[in-house]
């Protein structure tokens, strides 16, 4: 048969887009044309492939060849056909039965003697063919992190002899059988490590409680940055759904193949960060910093000093939990369901209001470095914390209930009431299911009513404040929202002229 088709996938964003490798083989000069919008890795293909066929000792036909990877409009790029365009060239000239290749996909790069290599993007590859229902053929380093797909037969392969013989029906090879990634268990840093912030460490567990954004401000050397590193630890562990959505994303950016389950994300790009670094961009759309810690932490430290036009760009993700890049080509959109975590000095010097009266700097320049912050930005941030200094102690005596393992066993305790309430955590309420989960007894909402009129809080302020609320009634486990939760929920609003 002159005529053959192989099943493939390409890779766009933290999608896997099916594509078809066709291989027509006719008669006249010997050569090899290949269509579908290939990039110039995929193009360079058919010299490896050429390579490897011969280094197996197959036979590559001295025929007129068409190499078409379909949908034609779709962009194919890197190393990852090179598998599929082998097989199909030799089913092509019926040196492995085309039949055989109607159920299976295939990804993998070939080196020139036929080894099959790593590729990236193997998971979400992986959960599209459990989709359709085939079997996957992928490198043995990629096998395990097929595998993470529960119930997809995989195929791992070294070499391209291996697999023509496992399709010949010569030596079949078994299903891969996983040993299961390990669960990395980093030891996050202690809570019991913060020295006093009382104020700042219930902030932190109420944040934690309710996946809330938070902003903490105040002088340097006061513990923002040590509080912040200490919220990945009082998170719950990742669900397997959200496991696999993070280890897809990490399977597309990450040069080598996964080794373990992931934990959750923290992210703390430098303030030097452009706006296409933050949220992703470029010519072919990657994934930014707001991608790579979808289900965890965004740590924005010294947040004024990032570039206006920088911060602005969170505003709708914040909302969302996702990010649409546009391009002239193509479209694309990835996950970015993040906790904010941000901290700020009050002012360019840091000191604004300390006792020792050290700050030097003007109304001016104050007002300057705060409106680098916008409204719309600030409005989106649930809990906004100023962290006094502490009196100097090298040796603090140790306080009860504040280490980690404390503060994570009360939180696993209210997100679990959220979830067998909501199905998800407090800050990620739409509109219909807020007035069903945090109704207020009449009173109590016509105090808050006036609380927000008097603060000139907006809507959105006050749906927030709800949720925050919300979450401290079930840090309490308690079923309604009491007038001392909103009264506590109102202490982390600054008031929308300040």
């Amino acid at each position: 048969m002159s005529l053959a088709i192989v099943h493939s996938r390409a890779q766009i964003g933290v999608e896997a887009p099916a594509v078809t490798v066709e291989v027509h083989m006719a008669n006249g000069l010997p050569s090899l044309t290949l269509v579908g919008l290939p990039e110039t890795a995929v193009k360079e293909s058919k010299d490896r492939v050429r390579s490897a066929i011969l280094n197996s000792a197959l036979q590559y036909p001295a025929r007129r060849i068409t190499l078409n990877l379909a949908p034609a409009d779709l962009p194919k790029d890197g190393g990852r056909f090179d598998l599929a365009i082998a097989l199909g060239i030799l089913a092509a000239s019926v040196q492995v039965p085309a039949l055989m290749l109607d159920d299976v996909e295939c990804l993998g790069e070939l080196a020139l003697s036929g080894e099959v290599r790593a590729v990236k993007g193997v998971l979400p590859a992986a959960l599209a063919a459990r989709k359709a229902g085939r079997t996957v053929i992928v490198p043995r380093a990629n096998a395990e992190e097929a595998c993470l797909a529960s119930g997809l037969k995989v195929i791992a392969v070294d070499h391209l002899l291996q697999v023509v013989a496992h399709l010949n029906g010569h030596v079949p090879i078994e299903p891969y059988a996983s040993d299961g990634l390990l669960y990395l268990n980093k030891p996050y840093p202690d809570l019991s490590e913060v020295q006093g912030q009382l104020a700042a460490k219930r902030a932190l567990l109420i944040a934690a409680a309710g996946a809330h954004n938070l902003l903490f401000s105040g002088p340097p050397g006061t513990g923002k940055t040590l509080l912040a590193s200490r919220l990945p630890g009082l998170l719950p562990p990742l669900s397997e759904q959200e496991a696999l959505e993070v280890a897809a994303i990490q399977s597309v950016v990450s040069l080598a193949p996964l080794s373990h389950w992931p934990n959750r994300p923290f992210r703390q790009p430098h303030h030097s960060a452009s706006g296409p670094a933050l949220v992703g961009g470029g010519s072919k759309p990657q994934p930014g910093e707001i991608t790579l810690a979808h289900h965890g932490v965004l740590f924005l430290d010294e947040l004024p000093e990032f570039d206006r036009k920088v911060l602005e760009v969170l505003r709708e993700p914040l909302e969302s939990g996702h990010i649409v890049i546009s391009r002239a080509r193509d479209r694309v959109r990835f996950p970015a369901r993040f906790q904010l975590v941000a901290a700020m000095n009050p002012c360019p010097c840091g000191y604004m209001g300390e006792p020792s009266g050290r700050c030097r700097c003007t109304p001016e320049q104050i007002q300057r470095y705060r409106n680098k912050l916008s409204g719309p930005l600030l409005d989106r941030i649930d809990l906004h914390l100023t962290v006094a200094r502490e009196v100097t102690a090298l040796n603090p005596a140790q306080q009860a209930g504040d280490t980690t393992a404390q503060a994570s066993a009360q939180v696993a305790q209210a997100r679990e009431r959220q979830h067998q309430r909501q199905g998800c955590a407090n800050a990620f309420l739409d509109l219909p299911r807020l007035r069903e989960h945090c109704q207020l007894a009449k009173a109590d909402e016509s105090w808050l009513e006036s609380a927000c009129e008097r603060l000139t809080l907006s809507l959105r302020a006050a749906h927030r404040l709800l949720k925050v609320a919300r979450t401290l009634a079930d840090l309490e486990q308690v079923e309604g929202i009491a007038r001392h939760h909103l009264a506590e929920a109102l202490q982390y609003r600054p008031a929308a002229n300040g």
